[in-house]
């Protein structure tokens, strides 16, 4: 009998929380949520500087303000994204309906996948451009810069073992279900029962009871008396 569906128990167990929050999964969202906080957080409160000789504020990274809007637009969205997950998680023991609980998983895997790939390009993004910042920038904003550059790394390795732990649930419960259904046209280890239209001839019918005591023709019987 199924004990499990998609990496988790079936529905009607009470929530363990000491289980959850060692699962990989939780403990690689916390560290996600964590650097995401520090990449918006970061660009947002020292990712701006004043020039010189300009009095608007410019971006630490050669002043591209589209590499601090995309790294602050990447960590918010993958805050919110941590927190729903975390609550889904947390839910996710409680669905017993297999295919909302393949819905969750799915959107898991190809969301992980996506954000591990949009903190790729992030990571290329603000490090091409930090390489390119005049020394006049980096000695005032240097640390934060290299920290932004540095989460942003890190996220790419959380969410992509993300991504692995979802495709390996997402392959656990595929096996669990062609391991509970077997067609019974291909399973052969069962044989077929019988056929209730396996006879063509009329059912019901009896030999006559007096077939065994019919005489045969030409032989004489005496009366018994």
């Amino acid at each position: 009998m199924q004990s499990s569906a998609y990496g988790a128990s079936l529905a009607g167990g009470a929530f363990d929380v000491v289980h959850f929050v060692k699962q990989p999964q939780t403990i690689l969202r916390c560290l996600s949520w964590l650097f995401s906080i520090v990449v918006f957080a970061t660009i947002t409160a020292e990712g701006y500087i004043n020039q010189t000789k300009e009095q608007n504020a410019k971006c630490i990274f050669n002043a591209n303000d589209s590499a601090c809007s995309y790294g602050v637009g990447i960590g918010v969205l993958a805050f919110m994204a941590c927190v729903l997950f975390l609550i889904v998680d947390a839910y996710f023991p409680q669905i017993s309906n297999a295919k909302e609980r393949k819905v969750i998983v799915l959107g898991d895997l190809v969301f992980s996948g996506v954000w591990a790939f949009l903190w790729f390009i992030c990571f290329c993004v603000l490090a091409n451009q930090w390489s390119q910042t005049p020394n006049t920038t980096e000695a005032v904003a240097g640390d934060a810069a290299r920290a932004i550059v540095a989460f942003s790394f890190f996220s790419i390795i959380t969410w992509g073992l993300l991504c692995f732990f979802a495709l390996g649930r997402y392959r656990q419960g595929v096996n669990e279900f062609e391991q509970e259904y077997r067609d019974p046209a291909n399973d052969q280890s069962t044989p077929y029962p019988p056929s209730p239209y396996a006879s063509s001839g009329p059912t019901g019918y009896q030999q006559s009871p007096f077939s065994n005591n019919q005489e045969q023709p030409g032989e004489y019987q005496p009366p018994a008396y």
